[in-house]
């Protein structure tokens, strides 16, 4: 029962079934749930507790990474890596104001000189953006994306067609003058350009428990 007294992103040691745990209301799926961490140990017993409850089945990663695409949440090594920056990714609730120019301890933190150049004169090279297919042709990772000239302008970082949105959705890095809602934009799929829109994220509403 402790967890319904949770909001999103609080954490809290208790006790469940006998076993001690530290319980999170977060996940990685953009829904309201929970991040349950335990004894190695005890793993088993807590899972099989859980698999009793008829709510209650097995999921995969596969929907896991489905479900964080829908709800526009970046993957470490494919949205994001070493080269990317908050302003880029556009994460920019990561740099807190005190972190920023002129604020009580700025920078100090890993790519500062970067970061905080990319937030003062608002120039960055490329930005993350949302892709709609216009047409039902999955678009995956890795594809490269053209203006209308043939030019590359960017990549897709994540793809798939969306089993709740019903549409092919994908997160990619663009030239920054084409990240521009409702642009319109070519993915290279088996030697054809496919039609894609540049859309606000998220593609399906986030559903956090906020309280």
């Amino acid at each position: 029962p402790k967890v319904h007294e949770l909001h999103f992103m609080d954490i809290q040691q208790m006790e469940i079934n006998g076993i001690d745990c530290i319980v999170s209301r977060s996940g990685y799926t953009g829904e309201d749930g929970f991040e349950i961490s335990l004894p190695a140990e005890q793993a088993v017993t807590f899972a099989s507790t859980l698999m009793n409850a008829d709510e209650v089945e097995w999921i995969g990663l596969g929907a896991r990474d489905s479900l964080r695409l829908e709800c526009g949440l970046c993957l470490y090594g494919h949205d994001l890596d070493q080269t990317t920056t908050p302003v880029e990714a556009g994460l920019m609730w990561a740099i807190s104001p005190a972190r920023r120019h002129g604020g009580a301890r700025e920078g100090g933190f890993p790519g500062a000189e970067v970061i905080l150049h990319q937030i003062e004169s608002q120039r960055v090279t490329r930005k993350r953006v949302g892709l709609v297919g216009v047409t039902k042709v999955p678009v995956r990772e890795g594809t490269e994306l053209f203006d209308e000239k043939g030019n590359k302008i960017g990549v897709v970082t994540s793809g798939t067609v969306g089993p709740s949105a019903e549409k092919p959705i994908a997160m990619a890095y663009v030239r920054s003058d084409w990240a521009v809602i409702d642009q319109t934009i070519f993915a290279e799929v088996r030697g054809k350009r496919i039609a894609m829109r540049v859309v606000k994220m998220p593609f399906i509403p986030q559903r956090y428990f906020r309280g």
